[in-house]
């Protein structure tokens, strides 16, 4: 595979993990429904929709991004710490590893993992930062000092490189090319383009995506051109985002308004926020799919040039392959 991408952490502002009740009562209503069901146990979980299962996840933004031959994380989200514990399995965990670490922005659910990154602690580890930002090392000095962390910075065992990234130039991670381009958010933010082998992976994260148009978008519009994946903030319904100017977050629609006009494959939306339950982000994921639907019918009837997209709500743990 030129790419494979996986998502350790979907949730927005705020780690949210489920409540012990909640577990109960989807656990009681799975061994009901499996009682009536007449399948196998197997047939019967795999047929399962994730807010009756295991949910869409509680832990805040951390995606890996894989070619054959490198690997880079976006973002110390809190679902950095179970990809840390990962890399201790390999070169990472005897103090011989070597980490490309890519910030879109230092807002605190994108840092609140990184003290719980292991790696970091150990000798012989190189973590190299790499961000548009000027200002990561100050961040990193910032998170590793009391009274925030009993850790202080000049304390920790791996080697901390910093490097800034020029917007929209490309820089090579071995085999993967990656192209910062400009999000709308309150802070600057800003989102990877990231090639390998014909593939193109698009992340998109911490985005209203007010600048919609070609003509708006400017500079940044190649971040959503020649896409196989793209991963979309959605944090918030459509009438959510209406109610949330200048917050900094969208809808899965105006993702799909996007990536049905510039022809990307692929979308899995993400950042769904902590006050959302997994029954709130389904409903919200159905509401899309009826979006969806009347999209393609009105294009059809009236000869549009609507490109069709596959799309789906993301979930912890999810791995897609290009």
């Amino acid at each position: 595979m030129a790419l494979t991408v996986k998502l350790w952490g979907v949730r927005g502002s705020l780690p949210t993990p489920l409540k012990p009740t909640v577990i109960e009562e989807r656990i009681v209503n799975t061994l009901k429904n499996f009682d009536k069901s007449n399948q196998d146990v197997n047939s019967f979980i795999k047929g399962l929709e994730h807010k009756n299962f295991g949910g869409y996840g509680g832990n805040t933004a951390c995606v890996e991004v894989k070619s054959p031959n490198h690997r880079i994380i976006i973002d110390a989200g809190s679902g950095i710490r179970q990809l840390g514990a990962e890399l201790l399995a390999g070169p990472c965990g005897k103090g011989q590893g070597t980490v490309d670490l890519l910030f879109t922005h230092f807002h605190w659910d994108h840092l609140v993992g990184l003290p719980f990154f292991i790696p970091i602690f150990i000798p012989g580890n190189i973590i190299n930062v790499y961000s548009v930002q000027t200002n990561a090392e100050e961040v990193f000095r910032h998170v590793f000092q009391k009274p925030f962390f009993p850790v202080p910075y000049d304390r920790l065992g791996a080697t901390i490189k910093y490097h800034k990234l020029d917007p929209r130039e490309p820089h090579m991670f071995g085999e993967l090319q990656v192209t910062p381009y400009q999000l709308d958010h309150p802070d600057p933010c800003w989102g990877y383009k990231i090639q390998n082998a014909g593939k193109t992976f698009s992340y998109c994260v911490d985005t209203e995506c007010i600048r919609a148009s070609r003509v708006d978008l400017g500079a940044d519009l190649p971040l959503y051109q020649d896409v196989d994946l793209m991963v979309f903030d959605a944090q918030y319904t459509f009438s959510e985002a209406m109610e949330k100017i200048d917050w900094g977050h969208a809808s899965a629609p105006v993702g799909l308004d996007v990536a049905m006009r510039e022809g990307i494959k692929k979308v899995i939306f993400i950042h769904h926020d902590p006050a959302a339950s997994d029954n709130k982000i389904a409903d919200a994921e159905k509401q899309t799919r009826d979006y969806y639907e009347a999209c393609i019918k009105e294009g059809k009837r009236n000869k549009l040039p609507i490109n069709p997209v596959e799309w789906e709500f993301g979930y912890e743990g999810m791995e897609i392959k290009l």
